[in-house]
């Protein structure tokens, strides 16, 4: 995770001083700043920050994996390295509920915001339960 955090806070680092690169050249240039271009930078710098931040935070708790150590071997990241789903259909539903609720949004139909947005929140925690509902339920014996 330390490589991680390191690659997000200069990312981070970077936008920040582009923001204000940026910020000077377009003052220079029309003796006002370009708000647009120099927010976008500020807030992708904290977005890249924030991402940044995560990973030292859990960097810090838990231990070095091989890939953060110089003596660490290929042979020691082998092994299971947690459960994938091997398909679903909700990420589809998810997405098509998040259409609707933007084409609301795009001809401002309030009727059909809230409907794609109790879609999006119904096919949400239905790809979350998918697990301890139904037919995928698992059974412990």
């Amino acid at each position: 995770m330390r490589t991680e955090y390191k690659i997000f806070l200069g990312v981070s680092l970077f936008l920040f001083g582009a923001a204000a690169v940026y910020g000077f050249y377009t003052h220079g240039q029309q003796h006002q700043i370009e708000w647009v271009g120099t927010i976008a930078l500020i807030l992708s710098g904290l977005l890249c920050s924030m991402c940044g931040g995560f990973f030292w935070f859990v960097a810090r708790r838990i231990d070095l994996r091989p890939e953060d150590r110089e003596d660490g071997e290929i042979a020691e990241g082998a092994g299971e390295l947690g459960f994938f789903s091997p398909g679903s259909y909700w990420p589809f539903g998810i997405a098509l509920s998040a259409a609707v609720a933007g084409l609301g949004l795009v001809f401002w139909m309030w009727w059909l915001i809230a409907l794609g947005l109790v879609a999006v929140v119904f096919t949400s925690c239905a790809m979350l339960f998918e697990y301890y509902t139904g037919t995928r339920q698992t059974v412990e014996h």
